[in-house]
């Protein structure tokens, strides 16, 4: 009997942490948005194998494909959230990273050499977002604006104003594969993305970093007396933030070996910290969630998605999209999730107090 018992209270508690857990709403609000996609298109589950491109192909692959971008700069932005801070270049780091890459291509640089500087001038942006605000301690939202308009810019000088197209460059094809490719039947980029979030996942769990990039976003001051040093933690995910954005950059261009200056990585920066929110992670800082983000980086994609599939007006999808952000937001409040034991508690509340009275 006890044991009955005790098995019933172990899976009460197992219910209550699921339902408590934003990583449980957030994979409910995915099903949702599978679920009207397919109601609204049969075809949209299925997959077959596509011999031209050597992978599987579908609407869900296309989808897969799109989130890498967002997987990328949503990884950067969760670090960055977590110290209490904010990047809003992004965007024109994929934009700056992306044109570079197409110039050098069209220059005649080899393809290794063009990818491997794209990163590093995303890195180096990274570095000038990180040093600004952990030396001379300007504010984030400050900096990283200011570096969201002069990336643009920087773009702009590389492009000479111009969209540059280098799909018609022999010695492409890494690039292309990136994007286009696939590994066993998944997308590369997508592959590749994954292997990038689990790796720094493995260094902020297997490693003492999570803890103090945590430890910096909840005090700094008390972070720094305990012997963390919270200039290099925030100068390190400002640079991370920065060169995961220049691979974002260089998956978005190397899809149609393109940049165009001006919508390449455009509003991408709203989309990474939707991703993060959506995740879990606060944007007062402190504990963030890697996997809840990465999450969220795929439910923003599948947004996009099913904005397509639905076929909604382009004059609507903002509405749309904010629509259905804010309920997931409200389905991972934490008022939400004690709702239902409330009103279980003023109904075992109310029979007692008619039992008493009878």
């Amino acid at each position: 009997m006890m044991s009955d018992k005790k098995t019933k209270q172990d899976g009460d508690s197992l219910v209550k942490k699921l339902l408590s857990s934003n990583l449980t709403w957030s994979v409910v609000a995915l099903i949702v948005l599978i679920v009207i996609c397919t109601i609204s298109d049969h075809q949209f589950l299925s997959l077959s194998w596509n011999k031209n491109t050597g992978g599987l192909s579908g609407p869900l692959i296309t989808m897969l494909q799109e989130s890498a971008r967002y997987l990328m700069i949503a990884t950067g932005m969760t670090l960055v959230i977590s110290t209490a801070g904010i990047d809003l270049s992004v965007g024109s780091v994929m934009a700056v990273a992306g044109a570079a890459a197409m110039q050098m291509l069209t220059s005649g640089v080899n393809v290794w050499l063009a990818i491997f500087l794209a990163l590093l001038i995303g890195l180096g942006v990274g570095c000038i977002n990180g040093a600004l605000v952990s030396i001379l301690g300007l504010q984030p939202f400050i900096t990283t604006l200011i570096m969201m308009l002069a990336g643009r810019g920087l773009a702009k000088v590389i492009t000479s104003g111009q969209n540059t197209d280098a799909s018609s460059v022999a010695g492409g094809a890494p690039l292309k594969w990136m994007a286009n490719g696939f590994i066993l039947g998944i997308p590369a980029n997508f592959v590749i993305a994954l292997a990038i979030v689990a790796l720094i996942g493995l260094l902020c769990r297997k490693t003492a970093m999570g803890m103090m990039v945590e430890s910096v976003g909840i005090n700094p001051e008390a972070s720094r007396m305990t012997g963390i040093k919270p200039k290099k933690i925030l100068f390190l995910v400002y640079a991370i933030s920065g060169l995961l954005a220049a691979v974002a950059g260089l998956f978005a261009t190397a899809s149609v070996m393109r940049v165009d200056v001006v919508k390449t990585g455009q509003d991408l920066e709203m989309y990474a910290i939707l991703a993060v929110v959506i995740g879990g992670t606060s944007l007062l800082g402190g504990k963030f969630s890697l996997a809840g983000s990465a999450l969220g980086a795929v439910i923003i994609a599948m947004i996009r998605k099913t904005i397509i599939t639905l076929g909604i007006d382009s004059a609507a999808t903002p509405a749309f999209f904010a629509v259905v952000v804010i309920v997931i937001c409200v389905m991972q409040a934490p008022k939400i999730h004690n709702l239902g034991a409330e009103i279980k508690r003023k109904c075992a509340l109310k029979t007692q107090t008619k039992a008493v009275a009878a």
